[in-house]
């Protein structure tokens, strides 16, 4: 882990589990609204190495990733959709900014609407 726990951390490999790392998951709701999930996403272990490697490097600008959703995102679901992840913001952490899953690419491109979805969040 990048951190003292995972809450905490961008990345960590789990042995016998996986590589994992933090990306925002974007969704745009109606009334100018939206929300941003803090979601983990599978990766190939070399991949992981390929991020941990440019993190803190002018390259990391550039980085992109393809992996899969690693946790449900409420109320969509997803789990195990491919996802890649990108560097939209050199001082933050990736986005989720494509799927070649149909629903993911829906999440990602459609506005949703807002009372709907405040309503499914944890409170």
């Amino acid at each position: 882990m990048t951190g003292s726990t995972a809450r905490e951390s961008v990345m960590m490999q789990v042995p016998r589990v996986g590589a994992f790392i933090r990306a925002l998951l974007p969704v745009q709701l109606t009334g100018g609204y939206s929300v941003r999930y803090g979601v983990w996403v599978a990766v190939h272990p070399d991949d992981l190495q390929r991020a941990a490697k440019v993190w803190w490097a002018p390259e990391y600008a550039a980085l992109r990733i393809r992996g899969w959703l690693a946790n449900a995102v409420n109320p969509w679901g997803l789990l195990a959709a491919p996802v890649e992840i990108a560097v939209l913001d050199p001082d933050a952490t990736p986005w989720c900014v494509a799927s070649s899953d149909e629903a993911f690419s829906r999440l990602l491109q459609a506005e949703w609407d807002h009372e709907f979805v405040l309503d499914t969040l944890p409170t």
